[in-house]
């Protein structure tokens, strides 16, 4: 039980924002300098990590919500809207700078989940989101890859293996439902998938 807790916190679905930004500069082509890569990841670890936490921190004081991780589906609707808007706006934020679009994506693709996510909140659906996370993260590492011809192989490998020990750390914890744990993941991994699908066709459709 307390292993389930560890690997709920450390591989806590907001921290997954930051391991892709800090996955894609470690890998991609070198287009853009380095203080510039400092600057954006700044940006996006105040954004997706720094101020969110900080709301979280707020709201649990506040007994806005009983635990980090929101497992009643009324503490998770605000922080859910909060986030889309986050990942949104700096998914658009990134796209503008014409130099990171992919990077760009991911996060486009994360709001996407979870506006997903927030759907099924209003019918009393419940996804999990720590799945969800690494799902997304897993389509974003698969799309990195065949953009790029990078092979990241080991690395899929190992967070592929690093989804499994999630998923049962859930379920152990009796967070969430096989169906949920399950959903979340698909669901990560489609929406990444599908905002790459469309970036080509547009790309395609501007040529």
């Amino acid at each position: 039980m307390k292993f389930s807790k560890f690997i709920s916190y450390f591989f806590h679905p907001i921290n997954f924002a930051i391991i892709g930004a800090v996955i894609y500069f470690l890998f991609v082509p070198k287009y853009i300098f380095k203080e510039q890569e400092y600057i954006i990841l700044l940006i996006i670890f105040i954004g997706t990590y720094i101020f969110p936490l900080l709301l979280l921190y707020l709201m649990k004081q506040f007994k806005l919500i009983n635990s980090y991780h929101l497992n009643t589906i009324e503490e998770r609707k605000f922080p859910t809207l909060l986030f889309i808007s986050i990942s949104i706006f700096i998914g658009q934020w990134l796209y503008k700078t014409s130099v990171v679009n992919l990077l760009a994506l991911y996060y486009i693709g994360f709001g996407l989940c979870l506006i997903t996510t927030y759907i099924f909140l209003n019918f009393n659906k419940k996804i999990s989101l720590h799945t969800a996370a690494i799902g997304g993260f897993i389509g974003f590492l698969l799309f990195f890859s065949y953009h790029y011809k990078i092979n990241l192989i080991l690395l899929l490998i190992g967070f592929l293996i690093f989804s499994g020990i999630i998923a049962t750390a859930r379920l152990e914890l009796k967070a969430h439902s096989m169906a949920e744990v399950v959903l979340g993941y698909i669901l990560g991994i489609a929406t990444q998938l599908l905002v790459y699908g469309t970036y080509l066709k547009y790309i395609e459709l501007q040529a």
